[in-house]
């Protein structure tokens, strides 16, 4: 067992430094496919591995500027009250229910993983750009930032997603900052949305803190690993190549919630 948490916890900590998102996807099914961890406390400790892990990546990012402060303080809080909810609804959730949205989920990210020109278009169109007046983005879109956050955060909740493949397009279409900020802001709420998400599964499902401990140290260097890792491979084939393997995560995952 400790084998596995160690390679799961690798691979989880590897795609979260490689592609800024994508640990939650990782996390969920390793900890119920390799370690046998029941799906609500799979959800659960996903969420609080994640939590942890981005909190550190996304210190990193702001270290180097690449954190929008305003951006992840008025997203995240709307997201923080979604997540809340959802893992509140996710514990009396089916868990048949929780493993199909989940496959969707995972779908709706391969499909974007796999629409390389439709990203490659949005980093040329914020990449190198007018810098953003924050505050006028925010008044301007509070209403659509607030739906977005309390919606991805809700499913977050609900499934142990963090939503960082669905929150950097959203941050890039709403408040027009280039790609490398939107990456480094997601990190920043998806660490405040996945804190939040295993406060509501606290106390309602077993969690097993030697297990949830281990994973997320190696999850930590996996991280580190996984960003020396992306200066060697084209993102745009890694990203292809991630997006298939989330189709096949995903129709597994699907078929599991039929039986």
């Amino acid at each position: 067992m400790i084998l596995l948490a160690i390679l799961a916890g690798a691979a989880t900590g590897i795609v979260l430094g490689l592609f800024g998102s994508g640990g939650s996807i990782i996390a969920m099914p390793a900890l119920m496919v390799l370690l046998n961890v029941p799906a609500k406390s799979a959800i659960a400790m996903s969420l609080g591995i994640v939590a942890v892990t981005a909190t550190i990546s996304a210190y990193d990012n702001w270290r180097r500027g690449n954190v929008d402060v305003k951006i992840s303080l008025v997203f995240g809080f709307f997201g923080v009250i979604g997540t809340y909810g959802g893992a509140r609804l996710g514990v009396v959730t089916p868990v048949a229910v929780q493993l199909a949205v989940f496959a969707l989920v995972v779908y709706t990210a391969a499909w974007k993983m796999l629409q390389r020109r439709a990203l490659q278009g949005v980093q040329l169109a914020t990449a190198g750009g007018p810098s953003v007046d924050v505050e006028t983005v925010i008044s301007a879109n509070l209403a659509h930032i607030a739906a977005h956050g309390i919606g991805v955060g809700a499913l977050t909740g609900l499934v142990g997603v963090g939503g960082g493949s669905l929150i950097v397009p959203a941050l890039v279409l709403l408040s027009g900052i280039p790609m490398k900020m939107a990456i480094g802001t997601s990190l920043a709420i998806v660490a405040a949305k996945s804190y939040a998400g295993f406060a509501g599964y606290y106390g309602a499902v077993p969690v097993d803190w030697g297990l949830m401990g281990s994973f997320t140290a190696v999850t930590v260097i996996g991280s580190f690993a996984g960003t020396r890792l992306a200066h060697r491979f084209s993102p745009e084939t890694l990203k292809h190549v991630f997006g298939w393997f989330l189709v096949v995560v995903a129709t597994y995952f699907l078929f599991k919630s039929r039986l």
